[in-house]
């Protein structure tokens, strides 16, 4: 279903000015390049300020420094990225992962649905789950036992929530997740492992987001907590009683091993690798590829790994890494004999 908004309505949406016609409907976002009438637009970064006379867009969304060199109904905001956000939020179509209850759901007599639930074709909720208002449970789910879920989360197909888990409100979980699977905790007696039972659970926060096929472990004694207004990629391991603050962002591949501290506000680029049993400060950004070995006690940007070189350049670059011990000791005896020669 098609949503129209008038530049009046996307003005209260986005707190901007109006330039032009208020009546001027939209329906869709669009590139600027490629932006059509009935479509709007934005500017986000200036390097593209000199094509603004040619867009075909509707209206366009930009900084008030830039207004002049649009051709014609303009929506004057702080921040186009954040306009553009919130606009696209009100033109979504994307259909609801399920509507009403299926008929080939399983839901357990004593399980607690709050008003407006929706439960898709073989979902299964498990005794003493409680699922809140508006909630929403795509084909294919698992819900186990005393598991809880807030009001407004909605749950793409498949995604499996073990027994006891606990998430808040207003969040958004992906296809193929799973939240509360066993942490990866064993004991080895004489070359045996014997599997230690995973008794936490795992706690989210509200307005949190897990993207596609992510693992998040439950705690080994205590929960593995993720906290209000987290970002969680695709294809994610967080292991057992990590605690991530408020506000971070992490980004697809990432691996946390267990027991990490992560602070609030902080950035983690895509396939990084963080070592457990450490803490990473409030503010923290790691960018791509990065292994975290020890804590970071100080807000700031952090990077690690060899960037990409020529073939042959690498090698050279390799070798002389694998070296690196021999060139110490050689470094070593040439400062000794540095200094017998000072002395004498």
């Amino acid at each position: 279903m098609m949503v129209k908004l008038t530049l009046a309505e996307l003005a209260d949406i986005t707190n901007g000015e109006i330039i032009g016609d208020p009546t001027v409907t939209v329906s869709a976002v669009a590139p600027m390049n490629k932006a059509k009438e009935g479509d709007i637009t934005f500017l986000s970064n200036p390097k593209y300020a000199q094509h603004l006379g040619l867009c075909q867009a509707s209206v366009i969304m930009v900084k008030a420094s830039h207004q002049s060199l649009c051709p014609k109904n303009v929506l004057v905001v702080n921040d186009p990225y954040v306009a553009f956000a919130k606009v696209a939020q009100a033109l979504d179509t994307t259909p609801a992962p399920a509507s009403g209850i299926a008929a080939s759901a399983v839901v357990a007599e004593d399980a607690v649905l709050g008003s407006n639930v929706s439960i898709g074709a073989n979902s299964v909720i498990e005794s003493g789950a409680v699922l809140g208002d508006n909630v929403v449970i795509g084909a294919g789910c698992f819900i186990g036992q005393h598991a809880e879920i807030g009001d407004n989360t909605r749950l793409w197909a498949n995604v499996s929530v073990y027994h006891r888990v606990v998430i808040g409100s207003d969040c958004l979980v992906q296809s193929g997740t799973v939240i509360g699977s066993d942490g990866f905790g064993y004991a080895n007696e004489k070359g045996e492992w014997i599997k230690i039972p995973q008794l936490g659970s795992v706690r989210i926060g509200n307005r949190v987001e897990v993207g596609a096929s992510t693992t998040i472990d439950r705690g080994t004694l205590d929960d593995t907590v993720i906290e209000d207004n987290v970002i969680l990629d695709n294809q994610m391991q967080i292991a057992h009683n990590v605690h991530i603050g408020y506000g971070t962002a992490m980004a697809g591949g990432t691996i946390i091993a267990g027991s990490t501290t992560i602070g609030k506000y902080c950035v983690i680029g895509g396939a990084s690798v963080i070592n457990g049993h450490i803490e990473i400060a409030d503010g923290v950004t790691i960018t791509g590829m990065a292994m975290v070995m020890r804590s970071i006690s100080e807000k700031g940007v952090y990077s690690s790994g060899i960037p990409l070189q020529p073939n042959k350049e690498w090698r050279k670059t390799a070798a002389r890494v694998l070296r690196i011990e021999d060139m110490h000791k050689r470094l070593k005896a040439v400062e000794q004999q540095l200094e017998q020669q000072v002395e004498s």
